[in-house]
């Protein structure tokens, strides 16, 4: 999900998490549906098991009361009964993901900011959600730690999880999302396929904002007075596959 600052992105995660009109007061209108059932049928309760929600900043998301990064994976199964046995094996798997084994001994508090992420994200999975929320996870992580953000996303992907991602770094999406929703005033103004909405220069007068590759292709169409190709190239790789099979025809 991409758009401006205070466009509605926030907003519209907290209503999926059903803290609108619950825990923040407003008038909702409209139907919503979480695996088919209206919103209204869950209780907050019900919808925390099958949604998992990380903050923006990792800091405000740590327990807090672990001393260890692998206690404070473990930390939400000890609050629902998961048996210990289970538990070991699902916080061992995760440290494995997430490539945290060399800080399970360590205090959160002393991670570094991409660390955090990694060990919030990593708490959120423990316990299993169908549907995970993001709220611009690396919007504090230099550019290795994003990517390797996403690529865990990608694999949760591919475990079967529903991911909404609220983010700015557009190129990481162009290459990692199958979806993109543009918001803009509150409003969702814009929704397709990845390559179609991130190639559209409406975006840009929405507030969003489109990959580096997708804006070149852009100002080349202007400047020769072209049309855009159907297809536009939004990665590095889209670009190399596209002069590959320039160079067979």
């Amino acid at each position: 999900m991409i758009g401006a600052n205070e466009s509605g992105k926030t907003t519209i995660c907290n209503i999926i998490r059903g803290f609108v009109p619950e825990l923040y007061k407003g008038e909702l209108t409209g139907e919503i549906l979480i695996k088919g059932k209206p919103i209204s049928d869950y209780n907050i309760g019900e919808l925390a098991t099958i949604i998992g929600y990380s903050f923006q900043n990792p800091f405000t998301q740590l327990s807090g009361v672990k001393e260890t990064v692998y206690e404070e994976i473990a930390y939400g199964m000890e609050n629902i009964g998961v048996s210990r046995t289970e538990m070991m094996t699902k916080v061992d798997e995760l440290v494995d993901i997430f490539q945290l084994n060399d800080l399970i001994d360590k205090n959160p508090y002393q991670l570094s900011g991409g660390q955090k992420q990694r060990v919030a994200i990593a708490s959120i999975i423990a316990l299993d959600p169908d549907i995970i929320i993001l709220d611009e996870p690396t919007s504090q992580l230099d550019p290795k730690s994003s990517e390797d953000i996403f690529n865990i996303l990608h694999l949760l992907k591919k475990q079967g999880k529903t991911i909404i991602l609220v983010e700015h770094k557009v190129d990481l999406l162009a290459e990692y999302c199958d979806e993109i929703l543009l918001m803009d005033q509150g409003q969702l103004v814009m929704t397709g396929p990845t390559q179609e909405v991130l190639s559209n220069p409406s975006v840009l007068e929405y507030g969003g904002q489109l990959p580096q590759i997708a804006l070149y292709y852009i100002k080349k169409a202007q400047e020769n007075n072209t049309e855009l190709p159907k297809t536009v190239p939004l990665t590095i790789r889209e670009v190399s596959e596209s002069l590959s099979k320039d160079g067979d025809m």
